[in-house]
């Protein structure tokens, strides 16, 4: 019967293997030692993290309402620095009419085609997006899926960005990098990585004026590019 679901009239999943390679598309580098990260929960006690398939490539759009002049350029650079990272392969698929969304569907075949919805990217406000209230800059998240008898894979994310708030900072001298820094911390989340403690890191959760990937990030991040291959999803 799973084999059979992708097909079925109104399922929620696509059809298994899109773009499955037989070996990882690339490779994490080689990273000084740390321990300065931390990762998300598994959902799997006796699965230590949730990673994207190295297998297939990343695909991600960006919704184009609110963007910031220059911010898609601070996108590519921050989505570079990342894929260097991991050693997975990123692919841009355009602009979408997608509006960010706290419930947001993995599998949006009518928009994406039978495949997982890309990484969304959309600069949004605190009024359409509620979790952007407060001192909260950007928000990044994964949604992942599972076959009986095979790890969690991240298959579909998010990155949330007030634009109210980073507009006028893009104006700054040093703005831009500090939102391209805010790109690359909310790229973290997307690919698996909390926040951590020491203020010295990209993934603290404070501002701290960190404006690359430290250490901990890059081993963090390192790891997170060593998933599992799961053609079966």
């Amino acid at each position: 019967m799973p084999a059979v679901l992708p097909y079925l009239p109104g399922s929620n999943v696509p059809p298994r293997g899109f773009e499955a390679a037989a070996a990882p598309l690339g490779v994490p580098p080689a990273v000084s030692p740390s321990l300065e990260y931390r990762l998300l929960p598994s959902p799997d006690s006796s699965q230590p993290f949730v990673a994207y398939d190295p297998c297939r490539p990343v695909h991600y759009v960006v919704r184009p309402d609110n963007t910031p002049a220059g911010a898609d350029q601070l996108v590519q650079e921050a989505v570079a620095e990342v894929s260097a990272a991991t050693g997975l392969q990123f692919i841009y698929d355009g602009i979408t009419t997608e509006d960010p969304s706290e419930q947001r569907e993995k599998y949006q075949p009518d928009l994406y085609g039978k495949r997982w919805a890309p990484v969304l990217i959309a600069w949004s406000t605190p009024e359409e997006s509620p979790g952007l209230a407060g001192n909260i800059a950007g928000l990044g998240s994964s949604a992942y899926a599972h076959t009986p008898g095979h790890p969690y894979v991240y298959v579909a994310g998010q990155v949330n960005l007030d634009a109210p708030a980073l507009a006028p900072l893009m104006e700054q001298r040093e703005g831009p990098d500090h939102v391209k820094a805010i790109l690359m911390h909310e790229f973290g989340h997307v690919l698996g990585l909390d926040h951590i403690d020491d203020p010295g890191q990209l993934m603290h959760g404070e501002g701290n004026g960190v404006t690359e990937l430290a250490d901990g990030d890059r081993a963090g991040l390192a790891l997170l590019g060593t998933g599992e291959c799961v053609p079966q999803l």
